[in-house]
């Protein structure tokens, strides 16, 4: 089975993209809503180490937003706690998709998490700034303060670009992106 990471800048469009391929995806930030949704124990954990900011099950992401404005160390250990049930879900999503040719692996913090293999292949999604800006900006409940937050945690786009094997420039409309994906499917299947 051949293993594509996904990375690039928060907005980049990497979802987007992962759903043009047409392989399975697995795509963490739906698999955190459903563990904020679903999975009690991680709530218990939430609400273990952050007992002032976590108090309702399923998981109200204004709480968890709260508790990350609040202070710098509350989004490491959310993200501690979060990243290895992400782990787990992952390893559960390749064992059932290891009959598959390809799957595509939509994580934000794949290489920061070290989630990526040696074999993997990595795709560098590259979108214009002002693009993404604007595509950030229509999201419901959009927070720039989260958003600075978040962005910290990640590795800097150029050291990325550099890791991957390819890079795929993002103009959301498409067209170019499935031109794109051709090309790598070709190369690499």
């Amino acid at each position: 089975m051949i293993r594509i990471g996904l990375v690039g800048d928060i907005g980049s469009g990497k979802s987007f993209l992962a759903k043009k391929f047409g392989y399975p995806v697995f795509n963490a930030d739906q698999e955190v809503a459903k563990l904020y949704k679903k999975e009690k124990k991680v709530f218990l954990k939430l609400k273990r180490v952050l007992p002032k900011y976590i108090f309702s099950f399923p998981i109200n992401k204004e709480e968890i937003s709260g508790a990350i404005l609040a202070n710098e160390k509350n989004l490491r250990k959310i993200v501690k706690i979060v990243h290895n049930e992400i782990r787990k879900k992952m390893f559960l999503f390749l064992r059932r998709n290891k009959s598959k040719k390809l799957v595509i692996l939509d994580i934000p913090l794949l290489l920061e998490n070290k989630l990526n293999s040696q074999k993997d292949i990595i795709i560098f999604v590259k979108s214009k700034k002002s693009q993404i800006n604007k595509r950030l900006k229509k999201r419901k409940n959009f927070n720039q303060k989260l958003f600075n937050k978040f962005k910290k945690l990640q590795l800097p786009l150029d050291y990325k670009s550099r890791k991957s094997n390819f890079i795929i420039k993002n103009d959301f409309t498409g067209k170019s992106v499935k031109r794109d994906i051709k090309v790598i499917l070709k190369k690499i299947l």
